[in-house]
């Protein structure tokens, strides 16, 4: 197992996110990696690209806690559209710099339909997106914050929590 796959594995065990391995035999969106009732299924032998088992961490950490059991599969199922892909994308981004994963790891030239080059650039500029849902969520705060976005405050969406922050809001 290459240095990538086990510190991404460490990190997304002490946030909360469970993996197993498995032999996936079927087709997968990502090679490799599922998605089974909350759970990343990792079959290491077809697993290329150790970014994308954060991108999929990431799909898990910014679903309702109320839903993230029921994830199986591909996430448009379960109304994962562009927003909350654009959420999983940063999501993922906060987590490799949070592990010191570099760029090219996370957005690999194999992946995002050609515009991995962009996604750094963007990224690395703060000029990235999907930080406003989880700034939402409360799980981080703004860019433009001194200890904002990319750290995180917390790295799993809390229903209860955000609920609890906007009645203080009021």
């Amino acid at each position: 197992m290459n240095t990538e796959i086990e510190k991404i594995l460490a990190f997304v065990t002490h946030i909360g996110i469970k993996h197993r391995y498995q032999t996936l035999n079927e087709k997968t969106f990502l090679l490799g990696i599922k998605v089974a009732q909350g759970t990343l299924l990792l079959d290491l032998e077809k697993c290329l690209y150790p970014g994308d088992i954060l991108h999929e961490a990431g799909h898990i950490a910014v679903t309702s806690e109320t839903n993230r059991t029921c994830l199986t599969g591909d996430m448009k199922n379960h109304d994962h559209q562009a927003a909350e892909e654009m959420t999983a994308i940063a999501w993922s981004w906060a987590a490799a710099c949070y592990l010191n994963i570099a760029p090219d790891v996370l957005f690999h030239q194999h992946g995002y339909k050609g515009s991995s080059a962009s996604l750094i650039t963007a990224f690395s500029n703060n000029t990235g997106f999907g930080y406003p849902l989880l700034y939402s969520w409360f799980m981080c705060e703004q860019p433009d914050h001194p200890n904002g976005y990319p750290n995180m405050l917390r790295w799993l969406r809390d229903d209860a929590y955000t609920q609890a922050q906007l009645k203080k809001l009021q």
